[in-house]
């Protein structure tokens, strides 16, 4: 079965989602200018996720312990690249690669994704679940 760079032209792996170049063995983040955010479907990412580790026997491997020690050290990945910048430098183009911290992202939420399958978490439920908790618990109020 052909991955998905090999089916994409030019080494893209593409969709309605912003391109990720494939160069060897790297990806890189390549967002159109005229993308908008899609639908993430964790189901499809999940499956993805699952056949690629089955393909390479790393299944072994994904513990919940392994996973969310791996989970950490790609967050504070991507703390690296705000680590000494300012709130208002953070938000810079000029100051931040993009490209690099969309690839840390990913890292993230591919862990995550494999973490939440491997215990069973629906993280939708998840999410909705704990947004209805921090409204009762934080409720609107004016900053000032």
């Amino acid at each position: 079965m052909a991955s998905r760079a090999e089916e994409a032209p030019h080494g893209t792996v593409s969709g309605t989602r912003p391109a990720f170049i494939v160069t060897g063995r790297h990806a890189t983040y390549n967002p159109s200018q005229n993308s908008r955010p899609a639908t993430m479907d964790l189901e499809k990412i999940q499956q993805r996720l699952r056949e690629f580790a089955r393909e390479r026997d790393w299944e072994q491997f994904h513990t919940p312990k392994n996973l969310s020690m791996a989970l950490s050290v790609e967050v504070a990945e991507l703390v690296e690249h705000f680590q000494w910048l300012t709130g208002s430098e953070s938000s810079s183009a000029e100051a931040v690669d993009r490209e690099l911290v969309a690839t840390e992202i990913a890292d993230i939420q591919i862990f995550l994704v494999m973490l939440a399958d491997r215990l069973g978490v629906d993280i939708e439920q998840a999410v909705h679940a704990k947004i209805d908790a921090n409204a009762v618990k934080y409720p609107p109020t004016v900053a000032s």
